[in-house]
């Protein structure tokens, strides 16, 4: 008898998500990555940002739009979610995905280098409630940094692949990503600004709340 994972177990407890499902569908017809995040953590992040009433996301990483209709999907009216995305034609895709899940009008893309919209952000002042962070890994240090930075008092930053597959955890692996996710990881459960914890499941979310 083959043995199933407790992942496959515990989403086997839940109906499919039409939805999620073709968005998914739609980024390998695109030739996408195949990396949005694992659907538990998916509704984490619905219910996370339902749980505090979040009304400014800031989402670093679009790829198509299935983690951006999960935050999205906790938005009440009037809220926003801005989404950082380096690829012009990766946003196209999940603009469409955000918009044909009837979203749209609480989503804009934001197209470029993520530090430099990230600082543009804080030196108009704006402050944000939620913060997801799934883009390139070299650089999420720098992503948690600036996040604490722009964050109202108790907002929360959540981090996704924290254990890269196992790699931050093989202590042969020494490339630039994997030692920054470790700096990450560490980050996150040392500041003195954070409340956090790093959940192991999957590929790993990191979630720390902003004291």
């Amino acid at each position: 008898m083959e043995t199933i994972s407790a992942e496959s177990y515990m989403e086997g407890l839940y109906e499919e998500d039409a939805v999620l499902t073709r968005v998914k569908e739609v980024i390998v017809a695109h030739n996408m990555p195949e990396i949005s995040i694992a659907p538990g953590y998916g509704r984490l992040l619905t219910m996370l940002v339902t749980m505090i009433s979040a009304k400014r996301v800031l989402e670093i990483g679009a790829l198509g739009g299935y983690s951006g209709i999960c935050l999205a999907r906790g938005l009440k009216e009037g809220g926003k979610l801005i989404s950082l995305e380096l690829k012009q034609d990766f946003a196209d895709v999940a603009k469409r995905n955000v918009t044909e899940a009837g979203l749209g009008e609480f989503v804009e893309y934001r197209i470029g280098e993520a530090l430099d919209h990230l600082n543009e952000l804080l030196e108009r002042g704006e402050r944000f409630d939620f913060f997801f962070i799934d883009a390139d890994k070299v650089n999420y240090p720098n992503y948690l940094e600036l996040a604490i930075k722009l964050a109202n008092p108790g907002a929360i930053i959540a981090g996704d692949n924290t254990l890269m597959r196992g790699k931050v955890v093989d202590e042969k692996q020494t490339k630039a990503s994997v030692q920054a996710m470790r700096t990450f990881n560490q980050r996150i459960a040392t500041d003195e600004r954070l409340e956090s914890t790093i959940l192991p499941a999957y590929d790993g979310l990191a979630l720390a709340r902003v004291k």
